[in-house]
């Protein structure tokens, strides 16, 4: 007589996990007995990569162990659960959470009772273990920043079920199809349920009140660092989610939800309420970076992978060393010969009016940040201890109506703790490039470890150079600029400041208003061109820098306004793009749309 085949088991339960032992150690120990107890098969998907020591917990508890080859996102992890797995009800549960006494059940039961239902979910109440994380400093007001549901005691409708603690029907996911691998952190299991219901008419989820999990955090994971860093995230992969969807606010009203979420730190002083702000400058932050695409900035191009029955995945193409080969587009540098006007950045980049106001806020709300976050601090404090000790040879133009903007630039550039030769010539009817040649001359650059070329006519935030040869030393540039603010004059986009960025590495630095050369490219570019304006000489250092194999990069951490007048303000702008084509003529130089990009940014040092 043949052997009769397996019965499936009661359920799946799917645990996505990502190197975090401890957690799900919790986890299976409140998950395992139930599941034995009640005939559910468990299994762990890790989408850390293979580890000998996962394995071996997973299995400790009776569980499976299913990994991916590497990291491949959160709804990758449920699709392979639901691929790998026999149960007829499909359940998803966190790595961090811990399952009250009769989870299981009870959701085996509703399921029994409500055969129309295809989703099932419970209470999940935060829990935020440790001394002095967010809950001693909360105020009372705001809700804890992890992923809860609370509806009460009995059995009602719920608007989503979140993954933390979700059960699916196999037959709906099969129906429907696999999650989106596209989106995580934001609307990751919320856009299933929305195919759901346009899929199946009167789909309902039912919140059920017996099936409860704790959500937990512990230790530094409770803190307000931590928390606010997960929510900065969580807030940007929400405002993307929204604006596929076509819901997103617009930047004005993602400006006001940060300002009142600001206001309820500083009215009930209350430091828990970071984690609100951290989520809603996610917010604000994604829809920046979302102008900026739609004004010609950054793009990621992405392209579909290849499909499986319930998994889709996505990858984006990404260049090595940020640099496009020809292949892919025609982004090369040009080569002497007669050029085109491809070497101007196609704006003026000057700023008023009320786009001006709102430039203004979101400076003021990106400076709030710094400062909330403690990021401004913490780069203060490590400026003062390193690089060793900088020779720098400050070199700028003077002239009598900008003085007091001048005066202001020099005393904070000397009040570094480096050692800074600075010297000033007045214009004298000469251009800003024969100017710092005679300065050259007279101050040789020979011992400096920079050179750093300063216009009169910026302001500079308080302790700028320390902090700005720190950075510029921590990540090897050779040549750098500080990031213009939102509301400065500038007209390449690349060199406006980017929110959560410390420093960027570009194809190209601009010729003002605060250059600065490390002492390895002295050798190359001085004496400068005997130029009057200078416009196009940037474009040629970065095809010399791209020679080279210097590193060039705007530090977005030190921005700096320009401010006093727009760009040409002092000359011609005709008499200085005639200067640059007959310069550029003779000189391999990048076009304006390859100069005016990022090749990578850092995010901290």
């Amino acid at each position: 007589m043949a052997p009769s085949a397996p019965s499936a088991p009661s359920a799946s339960i799917v645990i996505p996990t990502r190197a975090r032992l401890p957690y799900l150690e919790v986890a299976l120990s409140s998950i395992a007995p139930q599941a034995a107890e009640l005939g559910a098969e468990v299994l762990v998907v890790d989408d850390a990569g293979p580890s000998h020591a996962a394995r071996e917990l997973t299995e400790r508890f009776g569980a499976r162990y299913e990994p991916h080859p590497g990291p491949l996102g959160l709804n990758v992890a449920r699709n392979t659960g639901v691929e790998r797995s026999h149960g007829e009800l499909v359940v998803f549960v966190d790595d961090d959470v811990r399952v009250g006494d009769g989870w299981l059940e009870a959701l085996l039961d509703a399921a029994g009772e409500h055969p129309q239902v295809d989703v099932f979910t419970g209470p999940i109440v935060a829990r935020l273990e440790g001394r002095g994380g967010w809950g001693s400093h909360s105020c009372g007001r705001e809700h804890p920043p992890i992923t809860t549901l609370e509806l009460g005691e009995h059995d009602t409708d719920a608007r989503f079920a979140w993954g933390a603690n979700m059960a699916i029907r196999r037959g709906a996911l099969e129906r429907v199809g696999p999650f989106d691998a596209s989106l995580e952190h934001g609307g990751d299991e919320q856009e299933w349920q929305e195919r759901l219901r346009a899929n199946t008419p009167g789909a309902r989820v039912l919140y059920v009140g017996r099936a409860a999990v704790e959500h937990r955090r512990v230790g530094a994971d409770a803190g307000l660092r931590s928390l606010s860093r997960a929510g900065y995230k969580r807030g940007r992969a929400a405002r993307r989610f929204d604006a596929r969807r076509g819901r997103a606010p617009s930047l004005a009203r993602e400006l006001l939800t940060l300002g009142g979420c600001v206001g309820h730190v500083v009215r009930r002083r209350c430091p828990a309420g970071l984690t609100m702000v951290a989520h809603s400058y996610g917010r604000l932050r994604e829809g920046m970076r979302e102008r900026a695409a739609a004004d010609g900035g950054d793009r990621a191009v992405v392209y579909p992978a290849a499909d499986s029955p319930m998994t889709r995945t996505f990858q984006t193409q990404i260049i090595p060393n940020g640099i496009i080969s020809p292949e892919h587009d025609q982004l090369a540098s040009n080569q002497p010969g007669a050029p085109s006007d491809d070497f101007l950045s196609g704006a003026s980049g000057t700023v008023g009016g009320l786009d001006a106001v709102r430039r203004e806020a979101l400076d003021t709300a990106v400076d709030a940040w710094e400062l909330l976050s403690t990021r401004r601090l913490r780069l203060g404090l490590a400026s003062r201890h390193a690089p060793p000790l900088q020779r720098v040879l400050a070199l700028g133009i003077e002239r009598p109506e900008r003085r007091e903007l001048a005066t202001a630039v020099q005393a904070e550039l000397l009040r570094s703790r480096h050692d800074v030769e600075l010297h000033t010539c007045a214009v004298d009817g000469r251009g800003k490039f024969e100017n710092l040649n005679l300065l050259l001359a007279a101050h040789p650059p020979e011992g400096h470890d920079w050179l750093l070329v300063f216009d009169d006519d910026v302001e500079l935030p308080r302790g700028f150079l320390d902090r700005f040869l720190f950075l510029c030393e921590r990540f090897a540039l050779a040549l750098a600029q500080p990031a213009h603010r939102l509301s400065s004059h500038a007209a390449w986009s690349v060199t406006r400041r980017r929110a959560g960025s410390v420093v960027r590495e570009t194809a190209f630095v601009e010729i003002g208003p605060v250059t600065a050369f490390a002492s390895s490219t002295l050798g190359v570019l001085l004496p400068f061109p005997e130029l009057r304006m200078g416009w196009g000489l940037d474009v040629h250092w970065a095809a010399v820098a791209r020679e080279h194999g210097w590193r060039c990069g705007v530090v977005d951490a030190v921005a700096i306004r320009h401010g006093a007048a727009p760009a040409a303000a002092a000359y011609a702008r005709g008499d200085a793009v005639a200067e640059a084509r007959s310069f550029l003529a003779e000189r391999p130089y990048l076009s304006a749309r390859e100069a005016d990009r990022t090749l990578t940014t850092h995010h901290s040092w």
